[in-house]
């Protein structure tokens, strides 16, 4: 996938500028100056387009457009912001129009063709996305549509011939999985084994091609080799509910059914692959779009479903990603991620008590969810319940005995929940643990190392772990501070200095490793700059965690004050 990846996301930039979606170059060139509530509606939509509020961007456009349909760049703003707000209709209508007066706009004719695929008007499918050049993602996926289209007309060899035509330019690896998808519903069993197979081989680790390759094998009745791909993923401690359900039929031997249902699911399930490497980019706006067009295609794809929520909570739509969250139905192998996924929503919106009401709910319902109680325990952690989180996460490992490699994030947040909550005989056998289960995982080689440099204990073996883990995280400013302490207090004040104004340069908006520097400062006789670092120290600490310290220093330096031991441990916990 990486090449598909890299083929997807370089060509993004002159896509984004295609559609024109750049306030200013059109504040500056478009609107005259004497129309100021369409240029107003307009500059609202914009920001709203860039804030992924599709609603909102919706109806600032429209009101920019009722007097501006004749100009390009508001026009294929409004009919962005209808993509985006999901309204895939009303979305190809303005298509249509924006065509007249762009006429080679691909993501337009990609709209317009899901309307028509929608309706199974296959060959006019063809026609809406003939001649578009592939060397971008919208001639890629135009292509591959096109494909799905013959597919659902019944000219499944034309369509594999139309693929392998296409997989000449550098795709293969990328439309094998497709081509494996377009055999099985095609009829194609045999074909749609082998290829499969390849690209299970090619992407082992990818829940969908995991799921598509134990379907695919166990409607050719290979049970048992349907079930040892999931379980190989399993074991590595990595849970995914749509593998899961696929799992139990496959234990009762019966068939699963196909991965996609139809040439419509399967264009949906193109847009999927694109949007995510898309958003892999930074390029959220156009990869909602695309997720609206294959949920709009195939409305029971809840993952997709999923994804929108995901890329709408990145951008602090946590209201609107909570709407596509509750529309996952009960039945529905994603229905449990979709309410956590709500409770967790809960928390980012400020209200953490029914966060955890809503998690401990979902938790006392799911015993078995792993991934359920990782997430009660974790927030039960941030909010400083660290007993409580304890158990749960002991409850989690006891799960599965805690023995697949991916538990070791169960022990890293339990030795935390210990650590915290004074109990350091319980938390360092679980640091140990996890690192025994994911050798050279940076956070848990920080946590541990820093706590034993703070304690006087193990200091050789415990800065080599943490220089191992800034070496594998070098731009972790947490991770550099924990360096930066470590030597100062091992008494290596010239490194510490130089490493610590390093962290600072990662994350100068930290009170914690500001103060740290300012104490280094102090050791290195260097008193002016101490105490200009210990003043940026208490403008950054919100909650005056830091304030009684930062005032002792302040007037009497180190010598009648403390320095901070609180650090590394503490700031580098992320998960």
């Amino acid at each position: 996938m990486t090449n598909i990846l890299r083929l997807l996301t370089r060509p993004v930039v002159p896509a984004l500028a295609v559609l024109a979606l750049s306030a200013p170059a059109f504040a500056d060139t478009m609107l005259p100056l004497d129309a100021p509530d369409p240029y107003g509606s307009y500059l609202a939509g914009a920001q709203a387009l860039k804030d992924l509020s599709g609603s909102d961007a919706e109806r600032f456009l429209r009101d920019a457009s009722t007097t501006q349909w004749s100009t390009p760049q508001v026009v294929q703003r409004t009919f962005v912001a209808d993509l985006i707000s999901g309204d895939v209709d009303r979305a190809a209508s303005t298509a249509q129009h924006m065509l007249d007066l762009t006429p080679n706009n691909s993501l337009a004719k990609l709209a317009i063709a899901a309307t028509d695929l929608k309706d199974r008007r296959y060959r006019q499918v063809e026609r809406d996305l003939a001649n578009l050049p592939t060397g971008d993602f919208a001639g890629i996926s135009a292509a591959v549509i096109r494909a799905w289209a013959l597919v659902g007309d019944g000219r499944g060899d034309q369509a594999d011939a139309a693929m392998d035509k296409l997989g000449k330019g550098g795709l293969g690896d990328f439309l094998t999985f497709h081509r494996a998808l377009m055999a099985d519903i095609s009829g194609d069993s045999a074909s749609a084994v082998r290829l499969i197979s390849q690209a299970y081989k090619l992407d082992p680790g990818a829940p969908r091609t995991i799921e598509a390759y134990a379907r695919i094998l166990g409607n050719a009745g290979r049970f048992d080799d349907a079930l040892v791909a999931i379980k190989q993923f399993s074991d590595r401690g990595l849970g995914d509910p749509a593998l899961a359900a696929v799992g139990k039929v496959l234990a009762a031997h019966q068939r699963p059914g196909p991965y996609v249902a139809n040439a419509q699911a399967g264009a949906a399930e193109l847009y999927h692959a694109v949007a995510v490497a898309l958003a892999r980019d930074g390029n959220n706006d156009l990869a909602i779009g695309l997720l609206q067009l294959g949920l709009y295609l195939d409305p029971h794809n809840d993952s997709i479903r999923l994804l929108i929520g995901q890329l709408l909570d990145s951008a602090n739509q946590h209201p609107s990603a909570n709407t596509y969250y509750a529309d996952v139905p009960d039945d529905s192998p994603m229905h449990l991620t979709a309410a956590v996924r709500i409770a967790q929503n809960y928390d980012a919106m400020g209200d953490r008590p029914e966060a955890l009401r809503e998690l401990t709910n979902l938790a006392a319902a799911n015993p078995t969810s792993i991934d359920t109680l990782t997430v009660l325990a974790d927030m039960l952690r941030r909010d400083k319940q660290y007993d409580k989180a304890a158990g749960v996460y002991t409850q989690a490992i006891g799960v599965d005995s805690g023995t697949r490699p991916g538990d070791w994030i169960l022990y890293y947040g339990r030795g935390i929940a210990y650590e915290r909550g004074g109990h350091w005989d319980k938390a360092q056998p679980d640091f140990l643990k996890a690192l025994q289960l994911n050798p050279g995982q940076p956070d848990v080689l920080n946590y541990l190392g820093y706590t034993w440099v703070d304690k006087g204990q193990n200091l050789g073996q415990a800065l080599g772990m943490i220089q191992q883990a800034v070496k594998a995280t070098p731009t972790d400013g947490f991770i550099v501070d924990s360096l930066g302490w470590a030597f100062y207090k091992l008494g290596r004040i010239p490194d510490a200095v130089s490493t610590l104004e390093q962290a600072v340069q990662l994350k100068p908006n930290d009170p914690q490793i500001n103060d740290h520097l300012g104490d280094a400062y102090w050791k290195a006789g260097r008193r002016l700059e101490a105490h200009f670092q210990w003043n940026v120290a208490a403008s950054l600490d919100p909650d005056a965690t830091l304030k009684a310290e930062l005032q002792k220093k302040q007037a009497s330096g180190l010598d009648s004050a403390t320095a901070s031991a609180t650090a590394g441990s503490t700031a580098t916990v992320t998960q």
